[in-house]
């Protein structure tokens, strides 16, 4: 399990699923703000939901997020678009409902940081994300992350086109955690 200060970051176990597609998934708006693609219904236990693991995918590792005193499932995390050749990659990560607001997020980023530059050899990790995810922004900010760009009107979210945010990381400018 990689460590941070408040959350751990480790495999998905099989008890997590359904308690992240309850959650983050079968929410349509919480979907609809989080995905690029639209929200349909999706029977439970289904080895297509989309926080369904599979091992042997190229270029996207998965983690569960919990907290670290209690080990209680908070989020998930995830590193995607893993490019090997320019060592770089992206990350995205939601919280349950009722574990945002208490620092997890800020904590995850750090930690996936250590994974990309530490563990992986990353040059550089992005972000993308609604330009109204004030939570996210911030712990993206907190964390280093420099604002490069709006892709204005990029996204389709629930009957509308949004602004996305770009922001991104180089290794040289990461600085680690005293934890991490």
């Amino acid at each position: 399990m990689l460590r941070g200060s408040k959350v751990g970051l480790r495999a998905r176990h099989e008890e997590d699923v359904p308690v992240l597609q309850a959650d983050l998934y079968d929410d349509p708006v919480v979907h609809s703000r989080a995905q690029g693609s639209p929200w349909r219904p999706m029977t439970p236990g289904s080895q297509s939901s989309p926080v369904q693991v599979d091992d042997t995918a190229q270029g996207h590792v998965a983690f569960s997020v919990v907290d670290l005193e209690s080990d209680a499932l908070v989020g998930t995390a995830t590193f995607w678009g893993i490019d090997n050749h320019s060592r770089s990659a992206h990350i995205g990560l939601g919280m349950l409902s009722t574990a945002r607001g208490k620092g997890y997020g800020t904590d995850t980023v750090a930690v996936l940081c250590h994974y990309g530059f530490v563990l992986r050899g990353l040059h550089r990790i992005q972000i993308e994300t609604l330009a109204d995810n004030t939570a996210m922004l911030l712990a993206a900010e907190r964390n280093g992350f420099v604002r490069e760009g709006v892709m204005r009107s990029s996204a389709w979210v629930l009957g509308e086109f949004l602004d996305e945010v770009v922001l991104g990381l180089l290794a040289d400018e990461w600085k680690p955690s005293p934890e991490g």
